[in-house]
């Protein structure tokens, strides 16, 4: 059992990986938010956290930022570890924390909520930020749509240049326009060297913006690489238009999964060698074939199943 400790008297290593997990579990009784959940952040790299509603996602952001304490394992954020409450606390003015649900005092401007958070812990980018995201700072919070509150949240995240910047749902209520501007502002401030954890559930912003990806399911990860070798490790996505019906079980192999046939239309995500698919499918009366890599949102089902598409 891991003793709970409020301070451990450890410097923060500055040279670890920003955030480092290892085993770390929650339990609330009989239920396991997270299970033994172990990965590495590096630096300067946006990593993709993924999952559907209620899989462990915001617990691990929870454990990572000290809000509730972990019932077993460890981790360690900027060097800091989480038990550790007085080197967290040393830690947090090099993070920023988008939260899914924003606590903004509602009474507030826009601009006395930034004001507020200033002075804990500065500004400097303030105006840089409000040049991409433009709340309606003289207005009450209260009166904001959901899509203007998040973009205050992203200034006030964003404003005192963390080192590390932890999203959950950060898009969250953002238009299009804005969501396409917030990754290219999460590209260019991994490319100048900050490290983000981005918490979603909306596998294509994952896949635009992430290089690695971890997949959570009922509080376990299941999945751990590269958004481009989870994509080429899961095969490709194969439909082969075909003269006439046939018999699918004729006409599938081993290395096909998640068969469809309707009709003359075979479509698959094959797991094989190219060639192998070529010299079967030449067996058949075939008008058109069209492959290609498949979309991080077919790879999820594959962990999920039916529960993906709820």
């Amino acid at each position: 059992m891991c003793a709970q400790t409020e301070t451990l008297d450890t410097e923060p290593d500055r040279g670890a990986a920003p955030i480092r997990l290892d085993g770390l579990t929650k339990r609330y009784g009989d239920v396991t938010a997270n299970d033994a959940v172990s990965f590495d952040v590096g630096a300067g790299e946006i990593f993709g956290y993924l999952g559907p509603n209620g899989a462990g996602k915001t617990t691990t952001i929870r454990l990572l930022l000290g809000l509730i304490k972990p019932t077993s394992g460890s981790a360690e954020v900027l060097g800091a570890d989480i038990r550790d409450r007085r080197a967290l606390t040393d830690v947090k003015a090099d993070i920023g924390y988008l939260p899914d649900s924003l606590g903004f005092e509602e009474r507030l401007t826009g601009r006395q909520v930034l004001d507020y958070f200033a002075r804990m812990r500065g500004d400097e980018r303030r105006e840089e930020l409000l040049e991409l995201f433009r709340p309606p700072l003289d207005k009450r919070v209260e009166t904001y749509s959901h899509g203007n509150k998040r973009m205050l949240g992203i200034v006030q995240t964003f404003m005192h240049d963390p080192d590390l910047v932890i999203l959950d749902e950060p898009t969250s209520g953002l238009d299009p326009l804005k969501q396409d501007r917030m990754h290219l502002f999460l590209e260019e401030e991994r490319d100048a060297g900050k490290t983000v954890f981005f918490s979603s559930h909306v596998l294509s912003e994952v896949q635009r913006v992430c290089d690695r990806v971890g997949i959570i399911r009922d509080g376990a990860l299941v999945a751990l690489e590269g958004v481009d070798d989870l994509l080429e490790r899961s095969g490709k996505d194969v439909r082969v238009q075909l003269a006439a019906p046939v018999d699918e079980e004729r006409f599938a192999t081993a290395e096909m999964i998640d068969v469809e046939a309707v009709d003359r239309t075979v479509r698959f995500t094959y797991t094989g060698e190219p060639a192998a698919l070529l010299d079967h499918l030449v067996q058949f009366e075939i008008e058109d074939v069209d492959i290609g890599d498949p979309q991080l949102d077919e790879i999820f089902k594959h962990y999920y199943g039916n529960d993906a598409e709820e």
